[in-house]
């Protein structure tokens, strides 16, 4: 009897030790509130099973991802044909939540700030260095605008919310397609720099004076003040759930096939937040280890499946229906 026992108990073990299951992945700080609950939430439900995920940045995730460091990656960024088709790893974007980006900042007294989008595009470019200068006192006719100069704060590192903000740029200036352009990591004409979504957060909330951006969610759980945006409509939004689900209705599902870079700032529709964006996930197309394989695919249909329904309460937008059911499809074709 206790022979069998302990043939029995070193079976359980044995099986247990091989379904233990580690997962790796690295990128966007944007999703990060998200992917933290969702990769826990997946983990409890799946005994044996572990989801490490380092918020380094877009830039960073890409890095690491396409040199196979990784299960997978994260990006606010899409990669370009170029670097997707450079990458020793091949690999397919996988939509996971929408959400905004928002212009944040620290004017004592000042709240309700609306933004048009040359204004936006000349605070970063140096141009406008005043609070009280008469284009953003035209938009805000009931401010009582200081005369303080504008310290314009951006990120130090490569950053998939930086592509988001840039992009947006690049679409409304023409002095800003021609100058900074867009991108993840980029010369900027002026302001000072911090790390990830919470330094520059941190970095508004200690100066008086001074502007930034930084996704919805690190806004609200920094309780910064954030502006509205007038989006291409001409109507002023502020960044909300409804407003990013509005964005996203501009995108062509049937055009997208099995490529899911898409764009969605300064979408057309009279509600749209003009700063909205689809946050991926970088997937390689095969992976040597099957049981990892496995485990990724499951996750990744869970997500799709039953995380979608969380997304909301961290202030980001789900995606739409027609969209989950187009990638579930990519997701079973993995090999």
């Amino acid at each position: 009897m206790k022979k069998t026992l302990l043939t029995v108990g070193l079976l359980v073990l044995a099986l247990g030790t091989a379904q233990a299951q580690k997962l790796t992945a690295a990128g966007a700080t944007f999703p990060y509130p998200i992917y933290s609950k969702w990769f826990g939430e997946y983990s409890t439900a799946h005994p044996g099973v572990e989801v490490n995920y380092a918020p380094i940045g877009s830039g960073g995730g890409i890095a690491q991802v396409t040199k196979g460091l990784v299960d997978f990656g994260a990006s606010d960024m899409p990669m370009t044909d170029d670097m997707l088709s450079s990458s020793p790893v091949k690999l397919i974007h996988l939509p996971t939540v929408l959400g905004a980006v928002v212009p944040i900042y620290n004017v004592p007294g000042v709240k309700n700030l609306r933004f048009s989008p040359d204004v936006l595009a000349d605070i970063f470019l140096g141009k406008i260095t005043n609070w009280n200068d008469g284009r953003i006192a035209k938009d805000n006719p009931d401010a009582k605008l200081p005369d303080q100069k504008i310290i314009v704060v951006h990120r130090s590192d490569g950053s998939g919310t930086s592509f988001i903000w840039t992009d947006y740029l690049s679409k409304v200036s023409k002095d800003w397609a021609s100058g900074p352009g867009k991108g993840s990591a980029l010369s900027w004409p002026v302001g000072v720099a911090g790390k990830g979504n919470p330094g520059v957060a941190g970095l508004v909330r200690q100066l008086p004076g001074s502007i930034g951006y930084v996704d919805l969610i690190d806004a609200i759980k920094n309780n910064i003040t954030y502006g509205a945006v007038k989006n291409a409509s001409g109507n002023w939004i502020t960044a909300s759930i409804e407003s990013v689900t509005a964005a996203a209705a501009s995108v062509n599902l049937k055009q997208m096939s099995t490529d899911y870079r898409v764009s969605i700032t300064n979408a057309p529709g009279a509600n749209a937040y003009p700063i909205s964006s689809f946050t991926y996930l970088l997937v390689p197309l095969k992976g040597a280890n099957q049981t990892n394989r496995t485990v990724l695919k499951d996750l990744l249909s869970w997500i799709l499946k039953s995380g979608q329904g969380q997304v909301s309460a961290l202030s980001y937008a789900p995606l739409p229906q027609s969209l989950v059911d187009k990638e579930l499809k990519t997701v079973y074709s993995l090999q």
